[in-house]
């Protein structure tokens, strides 16, 4: 029941993360805002919703291991699982924007993340406000500097919804986000409790694979209806909204302390390791494109992450 109510919160959370984009994006094009900037703001935060829910909630009813081992996860799923099956599957070519910006900002953000809580073991609101700061100077910078980017990943669906559609998609949105992360907390302290193990391992494996399926999907999709495949923007920009912005935010409303020092001695590194990784993976054997060797070494470094977890 714990391992059926994870899946059932997870399953929620993603319906209400698509149901509050369409009304987000709907309310952008309403206003007139440019479409670069819907992109790059509204987007980002819709599809980072379930994430920042989960997080809020979580360190609010004293969880806070559930708060960083979901972020942490979903960092080293984005790359470890969701890059790999798409680059094995289909390679990809990568722009210049991956060196210059996505990548060093990446970097910067888990250095500062991790410096932040190493100090005392946990991140407080002035961290936060830190983290949340540089997210909106990066955030402007591309959309000041790095416009064709932007573009690249902004939505393709220009529809305009009716204020009744929007209105509707907005409350159901926001109340299965809400309904969704309190049946996926419930659940997986109930799962973490019957299997024996910290609430972090089930976080950082199975709430955080659960909440990188929505990426896995699309990628998996566009691949198959021969549309351009998810781009290693997405997947790097996911991981900086991870920690600037769930991770910002969450702290500021509430502190987060660890409770299972493994996030510390393991996980983290894990996530700077692959991060790194990604970097030569890039450049060599062939410049700029990323195949499916590449994805063979991503996928094989995360299950030699996961599988461990529970022996």
């Amino acid at each position: 029941m714990a391992f059926f109510a994870v899946a059932v919160g997870i399953f929620i959370l993603i319906k209400g993360g698509g149901w509050l984009m369409r009304a987000a994006v709907a309310l952008s094009l309403r206003f007139s805002i440019p479409k670069i900037v819907i992109g790059m703001t509204v987007v980002s935060f819709a599809t980072s919703a379930p994430e920042l829910i989960v997080s809020i909630q979580s360190a609010l009813s004293g969880h806070p291991d559930l708060a960083l081992g979901n972020v942490v996860g979903s960092n080293i799923a984005n790359l470890g699982l969701v890059l790999a099956v798409t680059i094995i599957i289909s390679p990809i070519d990568v722009t210049s924007s991956f060196y210059k910006t996505d990548w060093p900002i990446m970097m910067l953000a888990s250095i500062l993340f991790y410096f932040f809580i190493v100090m005392d073991d946990k991140l407080v609101a002035y961290e936060g406000a830190i983290l949340f700061i540089l997210l909106l100077v990066f955030m402007i910078y591309l959309i000041k500097y790095q416009k064709t980017a932007v573009l690249d990943e902004a939505p393709e669906d220009d529809e305009a919804l009716n204020v009744s559609k929007t209105v509707t998609y907005l409350l159901l949105g926001g109340f299965s986000l809400w309904l969704g992360s309190e049946t996926l907390i419930k659940g997986a302290v109930i799962l973490a409790h019957d299997l024996g193990v910290s609430e972090r391992i089930i976080s950082v494996s199975i709430v955080s694979l659960g909440t990188s399926i929505p990426e896995l999907s699309a990628s998996i999709i566009a691949i198959i209806n021969k549309e351009k495949a998810i781009s290693l923007g997405n997947l790097i920009g996911s991981n900086i909204f991870n920690i600037l912005a769930v991770m910002g935010i969450t702290s500021m409303i509430h502190p987060v302390e660890i409770q299972d020092t493994g996030l510390l001695s393991n996980d983290i590194w894990w996530m700077f390791g692959i991060s790194f990784l990604i970097l030569p993976l890039v450049f060599f054997p062939r410049g700029s494109k990323l195949g499916w060797i590449d994805g063979l070494i991503l996928l094989t470094l995360y299950s030699i992450f996961i599988l461990p977890l529970f022996i």
